[in-house]
């Protein structure tokens, strides 16, 4: 990964399980600048049971309460869906991604070769899908919502413990509330996980509008995470925390201008600023009219614009000195 920020723009299910909306999404992350437009594949029979409820954020979200099951439903994309997304992909030239929720899901996956895999807060603690993604031997991010330093060391050993080197992990804050509240982000806790587990380290945002993936970039994040929608008035338990269009097109610009500025750790002028020297700075100057031989002192030197004579930091190696020649008032001091 280079010194730019990968930006993964998070379709998620907010195609509510249509294949037509699903490929203006991909058009809208294309049109946005993201490097990759991310979806989410799951069988909702393979994902949970009959009894799981709806999440408070979901019921929330949706203005109804009904079962996950049922509302999963309605959010599936087939496989040959799959197909026709990767395909537009690939000539809108962005890289496709996707998220599997079971077994069934991560072993289709596979047949794909997305060559990267994504690792959701949910499934943080699922052993065997850990397992199976970590045998991959292919670079994994992991999303650490609603885990403990604890379980994402411990998701991480499970990750190194069937081959996968550290190098190759991307470990993910988040939040999973959705929306989050600015006082639940904990910002900082991205650069710990980083420092601690010795791994790459970035941002997966909840939160309404930009400006906190934009400050996660500035504290170094080298992966953005954010869900878009076309529309977040749109019916579904994710649009409410989604970025619209402009929105996501300003944040990318944002993040991409961050990583200019950031730049790099030396402290040194650049080129378009070099210039500005002669103009900026000052010199030593006669304050009044010197003759030659007459002592430089406080009250016949000064210092003025322009930068282009002697510097005011050799002040003390003139004053006390006799004056080699005659200075008119204003007259830059020479060697």
């Amino acid at each position: 990964m280079n010194n730019e920020t990968l930006i993964i723009a998070e379709a998620g299910v907010n195609h509510n399980g249509d294949l037509a909306t699903a490929l203006k999404l991909v058009d809208v992350a294309v049109d946005a600048g993201a490097d990759i437009v991310k979806f989410q594949t799951f069988k909702a029979k393979n994902l949970v049971t009959e009894s799981a409820v709806m999440a408070e954020y979901q019921k929330r979200n949706l203005g109804e309460e009904q079962s996950q099951l049922n509302m999963l439903k309605k959010l599936e994309l087939s496989y040959d869906d799959h197909y026709v997304l990767i395909e537009h992909c690939r000539k809108r030239n962005i890289r496709f991604l996707s998220t599997a929720f079971d077994f069934e899901s991560l072993a289709f996956l596979e047949t794909l070769k997305m060559g990267q895999w994504k690792v959701p807060s949910g499934e943080i603690t699922n052993l065997p899908y850990l397992e199976i993604i970590g045998r991959r031997g292919e670079p994994v991010i992991v999303s650490t919502g609603m885990a403990d330093f604890d379980e994402v060391q411990a998701a991480i050993k499970v990750l190194t413990g069937v081959g996968l080197p550290l190098e190759k992990i991307t470990v993910l804050h988040c939040n999973t509330d959705y929306p989050t509240q600015m006082s639940d982000v904990n910002l900082r806790a991205m650069k710990t996980l980083g420092e601690r587990l010795n791994v790459s380290f970035g941002y997966s945002d909840h939160t309404m509008g930009i400006e906190v993936p934009i400050a996660a970039t500035a504290l170094g994040a080298k992966v953005i995470e954010k869900h878009f929608t076309l529309d977040r008035n749109a019916a579904g338990p994710d649009h409410k925390a989604s970025l619209e269009p402009a929105e996501l097109k300003a944040m990318v610009e944002a993040i991409r201008n961050i990583n200019q500025a950031l730049g790099r750790s030396e402290k040194r002028p650049t080129d378009s600023e070099l210039k500005n020297r002669a103009v900026a700075r000052k010199s030593l100057v006669a304050k009044k009219a010197i003759k030659a031989g007459e002592v430089f002192t406080s009250e016949n030197l000064t210092t003025r614009r322009p930068g282009s004579g002697v510097s005011p930091m050799r002040w003390y190696e003139f004053i006390g000195q006799k004056s080699s020649r005659d200075y008119q008032e204003n007259e830059l001091i020479h060697d």
